[in-house]
């Protein structure tokens, strides 16, 4: 035997070796075939045999959206017709936008109507990042000027759909813009987002923007990307309508206005406007430190209660409380409110808690800076009564007027159109009216009473922004001032410096109650003002569905 031979391992001598005793061992006379791959497969293996049968895979990796290879046309089930048929989806071209967009967005992707372009759009399509970007900028303005989430989005719809973009979804939280553009349904889809930094109050500019999201609406305008962003630039850079001091006398005014409301004769009047702008030049002050709101309200508070506290100490024959309440009429966030429970009354609980949450910090940073006054007035001798109610039914036409110069004032606050500043003046003492009727003629609750006359306010103010085709902000947040619960709201924290704490938890559990009355009032007299109007082919508004879970 050769050397080789000797090194060769005797397979079969070693397999069936007697002295192996491992239960693994083959046993003698059992022949088991070797393979020519002796290494050990996983259990996942292919068994051989069966390695024919599986073709080999050559479709490329693509997209999510890509069609599967499996999938034909020719070979697909049959569509499911109800008896009935499928309705046909048509809007009514003589509504305003607002409401053929807010239908559309209401209705799921596959339900809307194709669209029709009333924009011309270069050879090839739109340019989609370009649209978008626009449509953001647009939505930014919007929800920046205070505008509510569903009436941003039906804009950035109208927006998207004139330049031709169907299956688009925009989407709107409190300080974040997005939209995705999907082609088609084997097509990537395109997303776009802006987020809002900085908010100021200027209907003007908000009453322009609507202008151009009406004109790129308007099948017999048409205007360019081009010139959509130059009218955008414009809207930008436009200076406020009213100068610094204007709001200040205004902001003044407004407060003594609110004073004669709850009882005040001239000196009263002449003291609460005194204080007020004192509080607005010190919150301006605070505002180019660049101090934070909450303090920028709390600072702008303690002027007119420390007035207030200071003409009862020196035993001036006046109402103190007067001179108070007017001043936190200047400062409640009533249009915030009425934005954020209008948010959540149509689905955007997001961005409705969010609002909510800033106008609680208002709030507190109010109760704060009228506390720490009257803690002190009250530590030094201040008489303050806290039961002391206003009357208000023995002079009738003064409280109209007042409430008609409470309205004016508010409007130019808010920086409106001139235009528009005469229809809310009337709209404050249309307001005004029916609450003093209701509540001082008629013994009815004030909370009812607030949320009757605030939904007149807001289908007044519905119905005059249809009839200009604007928004409808400028015609109903002004209006509600003189209903602003500012009496509850100081005699509560008045109760509360005095250490009666479950009187004055009782009075501003009122102020709440009347606040949420003015918001839902409002939006209630805006959604009953729609039905004045055939919207949709089924002559009746579209529930919105995706607030129910399914």
């Amino acid at each position: 035997m050769t050397e080789a031979e000797d090194r060769k391992p005797r397979s079969d001598e070693a397999r069936y070796d007697p002295e192996i005793t491992s239960e693994f061992a083959i046993p003698r006379g059992l022949d088991v075939p070797r393979g020519e791959d002796s290494e050990t497969t996983s259990e996942f293996a292919v068994p051989e045999g069966l390695q024919n049968l599986q073709p080999p895979s050559t479709e490329p990796e693509g997209s999510a959206f890509s069609p599967p290879s499996t999938y034909s046309a020719d070979q697909a089930p049959s569509a499911f017709t109800p008896a009935t048929g499928v309705p046909l989806v048509s809007l009514v071209k003589d509504a305003p936008w607002q409401d053929r967009m807010r239908t559309m967005l209401r209705m799921p992707v596959t339900e809307r109507p194709a669209p029709e372009p009333v924009q011309r759009v270069e050879e090839g399509g739109p340019a989609v990042p370009r649209v978008l970007d626009l449509t953001l900028r647009i939505g930014e303005l919007l929800l920046a000027g205070g505008e509510g989430a569903e009436d941003v989005e039906a804009a950035m719809f109208a927006v998207c759909r004139s330049y031709g973009l169907d299956r688009c979804e925009p989407n709107v939280t409190f300080t974040l813009l997005s939209i995705s553009h999907q082609p088609s349904l084997v097509d990537d889809p395109v997303t776009a987002s802006r987020t809002v930094r900085r908010r100021g109050t200027d209907y003007t500019r908000l009453a322009a923007v609507f202008r151009l999201v009406d004109d790129l609406t308007d099948p017999e305008t048409h205007v360019s990307l081009e010139e959509a962003y130059r009218r955008l630039a414009e809207i930008r850079r436009n200076r406020h309508p009213y100068p610094g001091w204007a709001l200040t006398l205004a902001s003044g005014l407004l407060a003594g206005a609110a004073s004669v409301l709850v009882g005040g004769d001239v000196v009263v009047f002449v003291a609460a406007a005194v204080g007020a702008m004192l509080g607005d030049r010190l919150a301006w002050l605070c505002a180019g430190r660049g101090l934070p709101e909450f303090y920028q309200f709390t600072v702008a508070a303690m002027p007119p209660a420390a007035i207030g506290v200071a003409l009862t100490l020196a035993h001036v024959d006046v109402n103190g409380s007067a001179v108070i309440t007017g001043g936190l009429f200047a400062l409640l966030p009533g249009r915030a409110l009425v934005a954020g429970v209008q948010d959540g009354l149509t689905g955007f609980y997001i961005t409705a808690s969010a609002r909510l949450l800033e106008v609680m910090y208002f709030f507190v940073g109010i109760v704060l800076g009228v506390l720490v006054v009257l803690y002190f007035g009250v530590k030094i001798g201040g008489k303050l009564n806290p039961d002391a109610a206003p009357t208000l039914s023995e002079r009738p036409l003064i409280q109209i007027a007042a409430s008609m110069l409470l309205s004016l004032t508010f409007a130019v606050l808010l920086q409106q159109e001139r235009s528009t500043v005469l229809w809310v003046t009337l709209n404050g003492g249309v307001a005004w009216s029916v609450y003093g009727a209701m509540h001082y003629v008629g013994g009815i609750s004030p909370v009812a009473s607030t949320a009757v006359a605030a939904g007149l306010v807001g289908l007044f103010g519905q119905l005059l922004s249809r009839y200009r085709f604007a928004s409808a902000l400028p015609y109903t947040t002004a209006a509600i001032g003189p209903l602003l619960p500012g009496s509850a709201t100081y005699f509560g924290l008045l109760s509360m410096a005095q250490n009666d704490v479950d009187k004055g938890l009782v009075s501003l559990a009122k102020a709440a109650s009347l606040a949420m009355a003015i918001a839902i009032g409002v939006h209630l007299g805006s959604e009953i003002s729609r039905l004045f109007l055939r919207v949709g082919s089924a002559g009746k508004r579209r529930a919105a569905k995706r607030t129910r879970g399914f």
